[in-house]
């Protein structure tokens, strides 16, 4: 089981980069479709991202036994929190991950007669709960911080940095300037925290449009997949920029 999930492991950069030129593709085609003369090039990029989607889902048939170890993980958590959100998202994954290897057989012809919208549909919504569920955690890690920090303040006689604290800009937490510039103090000294709000709002873009919840464009979708491709191909390169669980 752990060398299985190992393999896995080793195959989400393969998967982000995939990802990068899907969306790259996407956002590219959305540019350029109403200019004159590109036709021939918008449906060669719609095809290459076309393929590349078919291959990501190949690629992803064992995502789903790596969703569900990592749920077996998450429940050893301390914080009940935390290990709520990430135990359901990453079971949630798992049923995405099963809907997504479904779509691949209706795709390669294996099972012609799924019902591909039904599916497709059932995979959105687990995906966009997916999400949801690590923006709560997200949101949980700021608001602990942010409590955190106005208890330092508040020990504090006065508001004024001294020669430690000055790269920090020391705030007080008074009214909406001060808490927006405590939260912003607070993101750039905890780049993981950061990077993992990114690329979750990122990745909010593309289920939001397909079950109607808020319409956009495949621009929009495009280049928020890309953003998110980004960040997730950088977290795995540089393993302490990617928040711990």
């Amino acid at each position: 089981m752990e060398g299985f999930v190992d393999f896995t492991n080793r195959s989400q950069g393969r998967d982000q980069l995939f990802r990068a030129t899907q969306c790259t593709c996407m956002l590219l085609s959305y540019l350029i479709e109403h200019k004159a003369d590109k036709e021939k090039l918008v449906m060669k990029l719609k095809k290459l991202e076309s393929s590349v989607s078919s291959g990501r889902k190949m690629f992803r048939l064992g995502n789903m036994v790596h969703a569900l170890v990592a749920a077996r993980r998450t429940t050893q958590l301390p914080d009940v929190f935390p290990r709520f959100c990430l135990t359901a998202s990453n079971l949630t994954r798992a049923l995405y991950f099963t809907c997504d290897a479904v779509l691949w057989l209706k795709s390669t012809g294996l099972q012609p007669d799924i019902d591909q919208p039904k599916w497709q549909n059932w995979a959105t919504k687990c995906y966009y709960f997916s999400v949801l569920l690590n923006l709560a955690r997200d949101g949980y890690e700021i608001f602990w911080r942010l409590e955190q920090a106005v208890q330092e303040e508040k020990m504090k006689e006065n508001f004024f940095c001294d020669k430690q604290d000055r790269e920090l800009n020391c705030v007080k937490c008074d009214g909406l300037h001060g808490f927006v510039l405590l939260l912003f103090q607070i993101l750039r000294r905890h780049p993981p925290l950061l990077l993992d709000l990114v690329k979750n709002v990122c990745d909010l873009s593309g289920p939001l449009d397909t079950l109607g919840i808020y319409k956009t464009n495949p621009g929009v979708i495009g280049f928020c997949g890309v953003l998110s491709s980004l960040v997730g191909i950088l977290t795995l390169a540089r393993p302490h920029l990617k928040l711990k669980q």
